[in-house]
């Protein structure tokens, strides 16, 4: 298993579709910079977004996750509250080779803001938006830039094929789009 280079993200972009919108430059004059980079892919967060409220004063349950939770906001900046989340989505749509698994970690720029990034890995034969995690740490309030730079996405691809891919498991997020809530499979 290898990290993979520029040169084959390009692609396996441009041939196979695995990021949409691609952008084959990095992009950062002025903005948190997003695009491509030596041994990865730095991705930008939509303008859409849901933001944590205990308004309800309700129990997060991962299991039983209430949509009144969040309030949905759109714009070119989102407040995210003194240590509060937010959910946002990727711009790019992935399409995952059956023989790749990606790992995203947030950008340096806004970590040093205190604001933490998570996403989970993005499994061989994965297709879709993919949901971000926002952390806002700090006790004041974070701003996030949409359409600019949140993270960047490593690939590995493997010396053989798994056994099973996530489109093979009927995954839960297969072919997500914008921005997808906690599920649990009953």
């Amino acid at each position: 298993m290898g990290l993979k280079s520029d040169k084959w993200i390009r692609e396996r972009s441009l041939k196979e579709k695995m990021i949409e919108p691609f952008c084959d430059d990095q992009v950062g004059q002025g903005v948190v910079s997003y695009g491509l980079s030596s041994y990865g892919y730095d991705i930008r967060v939509s303008d859409e977004f849901k933001i944590f409220t205990n308004l309800n004063s309700t129990v997060v349950d991962p299991k039983n996750f209430k949509s009144e939770n969040v309030i949905d906001y759109v714009g070119q900046e989102c407040i995210i509250p003194p240590n509060s989340f937010a959910l946002a989505r990727t711009v790019e749509y992935f399409r995952m080779p059956p023989n790749v698994l990606a790992i995203c970690l947030g950008k340096s720029t806004y970590a040093r803001c205190g604001i933490i990034v998570n996403v989970t890995p993005f499994e061989p034969d994965f297709e879709g938006h993919i949901t971000i995690e926002i952390s806002n740490t700090t006790p004041l309030p974070a701003k996030i830039y949409a359409n600019e730079g949140i993270a960047q996405v490593l690939f590995l691809e493997g010396d053989e094929s798994c056994e099973t891919t996530y489109r093979d498991k009927k995954g839960k997020y297969q072919s997500q789009k914008g921005i997808t809530l906690p599920r649990i499979l009953k």
